[in-house]
């Protein structure tokens, strides 16, 4: 679904409406100028990261670097969520689009026509089960 209006109308309580009566997660991605890939998909959780780090030298066994780089510490942003939901399929809200970068733009474009994204540094793919957003 496609909402385009100006500020104040109601575009937002569309969504949080459809998500409450299907009763599914709203996820939110609040579009800015410089947003990019990555800050939409997912991040490193580095500190968690360098902590197990520490916990596996002070334990003496060798570090495996591969092993950094799981699930374990994938923070998953908006898009992230709502490819890898997991259940029912979230709502999500892709919030002022056009302040995003057109190199943004594209990629949404990318990521919403085929509904996968490979995640590099992981054996992750993950590929949404049904379209929900607006």
């Amino acid at each position: 679904m496609l909402l385009e209006g100006e500020a104040g109308v109601g575009k937002t309580e569309v969504a949080k409406v459809l998500a409450a009566w299907r009763g599914v997660e709203l996820l939110r991605l609040q579009c800015y100028e410089g947003i990019d890939a990555a800050q939409a998909l997912y991040e490193w959780d580095y500190s968690r990261q360098l902590l197990h780090l520490r916990a596996t030298e002070a334990s003496g066994a060798a570090v495996q670097e591969d092993e950094l780089y799981t699930e374990r510490f994938l923070v998953r942003r908006p898009l992230l969520r709502a490819i890898d939901h997991g259940g029912a399929p979230p709502v999500l809200l892709i919030d002022e689009i056009d302040r995003a970068d057109d190199e943004f733009e594209a990629f949404l474009l990318e990521l919403l026509s085929d509904y996968t994204v490979t995640i590099p540094s992981s054996e992750w793919c993950g590929r949404l089960r049904r379209r929900w957003w607006c």
